[in-house]
């Protein structure tokens, strides 16, 4: 009976775990060079984003997975805002092979981060007076295969 319970144990040990411990914004910027001109002028934004994640190995089995969102919208030539996000996670995740790890927070980690750094993103925007961004959902799962598929054909080399 001990050993069943060892081996049950020892199982339970070796599964793959995955656990969000903490989201928080990591930082946070927003610039209007040209208020107050800016908003006596016709509205017609284009606008620009710039997306990015970054992860660290923390202690044991952490790991802490960094989104940024930059953003930046012009009003025909000029700059109406700038606005930045980085929004960050804590997670615990143990017992993956490696390419599972690198898909885990290449791609998995970063699609819960995202509605958090959209509605930051969201809530800092309509703070300046411009209208919220409405950014679309993104598939951070195809930017991952993306990803491989432009460092493969590069170098040969795998993501570890």
């Amino acid at each position: 009976m001990t050993d069943q319970q060892n081996t049950a144990a020892s199982e339970e040990e070796a599964a793959p775990q995955f656990s969000l411990q903490r989201i928080y914004v990591r930082d946070l910027s927003f610039e209007a060079p040209k208020s107050p001109a800016i908003f006596r002028q016709q509205w017609e934004p284009s606008v620009g984003l710039d997306l990015n994640t970054r992860q660290k190995a923390l202690e044991e089995d952490f790991h802490e997975v960094v989104l940024t969102l930059s953003v930046t919208v012009k009003n025909g030539d000029e700059v109406a805002f700038i606005a930045e996000v980085q929004q960050a996670g804590i997670f615990l995740i143990k017992n993956l092979d490696a390419a599972s790890m690198s898909h885990t927070l290449g791609a998995f980690c970063p699609n819960i981060l995202f509605p958090y750094a959209r509605e930051a993103l969201d809530s800092l925007v309509t703070r300046g007076s411009f209208p919220a961004l409405m950014l679309a959902p993104v598939n951070f799962d195809a930017l991952y295969a993306q990803e491989l598929q432009r460092m493969q054909e590069e170098g040969g080399a795998t993501v570890q």
